[in-house]
């Protein structure tokens, strides 16, 4: 008979609910009885080994917590900017904070790096405050980045993708995932937070949640990198017109920096159905329609009801379409920022990081190491001779 293992019950409980499991869930994994389930969190029995490292792996936690005293105390490492009906929520999920834990080991790792390469600190990285007014920080963002105010010739996608690119090309690594860790059974929760910045005068650093609707992760990014120019940290949800000053703050820098508020509003006519409004101006600002939607509320052309009636509809649209997993190449390079990939390719290249180093940083099979650096070369070359 397999021997007992001699575990805290009350870590059993800590790590289940922590990971979002209900003892039935846990019990369909091992798998187990829920009644047995039930017994080993009240102390009435004791799983096996086999069955204690099981759950362990279940509820991503390493095995040793288990025989711990007490549960952790665990809390963001990050300053939580969300609100939910006004109120900062209790408690982060182990996506959260996993991501959150992961995007800052990679950070650590580029901050040393350009230490070690003699790189200067950026000159952007909280130069104004959230007392500074909107437009100043939006003129020094199109500034520093390099973009026309017009974009006329891009199309939304286009619009985005060279927004990410040109934050790159300044030091500002952009990450975006919809999973915690490369995991596709751990899928993000967009209700949860939508983004967030990590300032840093070295390394600063912008993560957007992708499982939201692709069109609304535009505004993510302005509204992150307008973190970065206040020098403030933060996880965001980015959904309130009356959250912290700093989020109101970075919104407004976000709508402006899109969508400015003159020309939008000689743009609004009122004399048609609201939702007639987007499609022209979407084209005109070359911005998604989602985005026109958002900016109308927050110049209140529009309710906050119909906003986010309207937000639902097209989230629901983007989750039922959703399932191509995608290049698996570009996946990583958008989880880990191809500015961060190139410098850890780099070192590896060079033969100053070993490959498994590299590898586990960037949630790579070391095998495909060699490949994935060919295609960011090959596309960073390509970007330099057909330039946006």
């Amino acid at each position: 008979m397999s021997q007992a293992a001699f575990i805290n019950p009350e870590l059993l409980v800590w790590s289940r609910e922590r990971a979002g499991l209900s003892a039935e869930d846990v019990a369909k994994k091992l798998p187990a009885k829920p009644n047995r389930v039930l017994e080993w969190e009240a102390g009435t029995s004791k799983p096996t080994f086999s069955q204690a490292q099981h759950w362990a792996s279940i509820a991503h936690i390493p095995f040793g917590l288990l025989f711990l005293r007490e549960p952790p105390v665990e809390s963001l490492p990050l300053p939580d900017l969300r609100t939910v009906g006004g109120i900062a929520p209790e408690r982060p999920s182990l996506n959260l904070l996993d991501t959150v834990k992961d995007v800052l080991r990679k950070q650590d790792w580029y901050v040393e790096y350009l230490k070690d390469h003699n790189s200067p600190p950026l000159p952007f990285v909280g130069k104004f405050t959230p007392q500074t007014p909107v437009k100043d920080v939006v003129v020094d963002i199109r500034q520093t980045l390099g973009v026309d105010a017009g974009q006329s010739h891009l199309t939304h996608d286009a619009h985005i993708r060279t927004l990410i690119e040109s934050a790159e090309a300044v030091g500002i690594l952009v990450m975006r995932s919809g999973v915690a860790l490369g995991n596709t059974h751990r899928k993000l929760d967009v209700a949860e937070f939508r983004g967030f910045a990590v300032s840093n005068t070295f390394a600063p650093l912008v993560f957007i949640n992708s499982a939201d609707a692709d069109t609304a992760r535009l505004f993510t990014l302005m509204h992150e990198l307008a973190h970065i120019w206040i020098g403030s940290s933060g996880v965001s949800d980015g959904g309130n017109t009356n959250g912290r000053k700093e989020e109101t703050f970075c919104n407004a820098v976000a709508g402006e920096f899109l969508a400015p508020e003159e020309a939008f509003r000689a743009a609004w006519d009122r004399d048609v159905e609201w939702q007639a409004n987007l499609a022209p101006l979407a084209t005109r600002f070359h911005v998604s329609k989602l985005v026109i939607g958002r900016r109308a509320r927050d110049l209140g052309c529009i309710s906050g009801d119909q906003y986010g009636t309207y937000y639902l509809q097209i989230l629901r649209a983007f989750q039922e379409k959703e399932g191509n997993g995608g290049d698996y190449y570009r996946t990583i390079k958008a989880k880990n920022s191809a500015r961060l990939s190139r410098a850890v390719i780099a070192e590896t290249m060079s033969g100053r990081m070993l490959l498994r180093d590299a590898g586990r940083l960037l949630g790579v099979h070391p095998a495909k190491l060699k490949t994935y650096g060919s295609k960011i070369t090959d596309e960073a070359l390509t970007r330099r001779q057909h330039p946006h």
